[in-house]
């Protein structure tokens, strides 16, 4: 167990949260597609050295996500990325489920099968937390109690193996953006989703405090008519997780899921601002919303390099502010890094 309180203490810091950057190559192609540039190992590669050797990133980041493609990879100066996060204090982490199936028309997550073999492989390499997504339809039917108590029952056999492996498990529930529902839809499947995720990591006999929950933000449809406001989101988020997670949980952090950058950040940001007692560390695991500036800064072109990574670390600094309520909007123009 040391191990793994070593690894809580240092995830869970103030002021700090963990970069997403486990993109699958699919996902990675798309990234480079937005910004005109051909996927390939080259390209992938420089798209990782762009955001994990980014100046200072451990200023506001205290642990990287990464994709096993990544783990293998060098930084421009020659040294393989897990190493160079451990040579800034930054802890690296893996995502290790083996992506979407379908049953019954919803979708479940593999890679329960040998996921203790490739732990151990993946501790190997230096990585000392993992990531398991679970992903959850929101329409007339969906998500099912069937989906519903899969995905808990997977999530919480995930989490018991990374423990008997030494490994801090991200526990990621995510109730899919998308759709036209409204955000008491999102609040009841939400909170739903929750209650059985903890209760079968209590039949499993996780340990909660050795775990980090990565979960949606209670939030209406992409395609909603008169969505909610920041306010609606960060109060409705918040009255979900007090009902539903355990207060030995030590961090939540949450996904971005579809939302812009700014929004992101907002609503994280107005979660601190409630005038509400947290029980737990309350921050960020973004993806996009964190890296979406400086690859549209960079484009590809090795002359961008340092523009993008001031890009990036520009975010990651507003995302840092709003995990102490200390963000304001017109930061997005006026703030400004090294």
């Amino acid at each position: 167990m040391q191990e793994l309180k070593q690894t809580i203490k240092d995830l869970v810091v103030v002021g700090k949260g963990i970069l997403a950057a486990d993109e699958s190559v699919k996902t990675a192609a798309k990234r480079l597609a937005s910004i005109g540039v051909e996927s390939t190992d080259e390209t992938r590669r420089q798209y990782r050295n762009l955001i994990l050797t980014a100046p200072e990133i451990e200023k506001y980041i205290s642990g990287v996500i990464l994709f096993e493609e990544t783990l293998h990879q060098k930084s421009n100066d020659g040294v393989l990325f897990p190493e160079h996060l451990r040579r800034i204090w930054v802890v690296p982490g893996i995502k290790v489920d083996n992506g979407l199936a379908e049953l019954n028309g919803e979708q479940i997550t593999k890679g329960l099968d040998d996921l203790g073999e490739r732990l151990e492989v993946f501790k190997k390499a230096g990585t000392r937390f993992a990531k398991w997504r679970a992903v959850y339809s929101i329409s007339e039917n969906t998500p099912s109690d069937l989906i519903i108590n899969r995905n808990a029952a997977d999530l919480a056999k995930y989490a018991k193996i990374c423990h008997q492996h030494g490994f801090v498990p991200i526990v990621e529930p995510e109730v899919l953006i998308d759709g036209a529902h409204s955000i008491e839809t999102c609040y009841n499947v939400s909170e739903k989703v929750l209650k059985a995720v903890f209760n079968a990591l209590k039949k499993e006999g996780v340990k909660i405090e050795y775990i980090i929950l990565k979960p949606s933000m209670v939030i209406s449809g992409k395609q909603a008519i008169n969505r909610a406001n920041v306010d609606e989101v960060a109060k409705k988020t918040v009255k979900c997780l007090k009902a539903t997670v355990p207060e030995e949980l030590p961090s939540i952090n949450f996904l971005s899921g579809g939302q812009t950058p700014q929004e992101a950040t907002a609503h994280l940001n107005k979660m601190h601002t409630l005038g509400e007692k947290l029980p737990w560390h309350v921050s960020f695991s973004y993806a996009r919303a964190l890296q979406e500036p400086a690859l549209e800064a960079w484009k590809g072109k090795d002359e961008n390099l340092h523009t993008a990574q001031m890009a990036f670390i520009r975010r990651a600094k507003l995302n840092s502010l709003a995990t102490i309520g200390k963000y304001r909007e017109e930061m997005e123009n006026e703030i400004e890094v090294m």
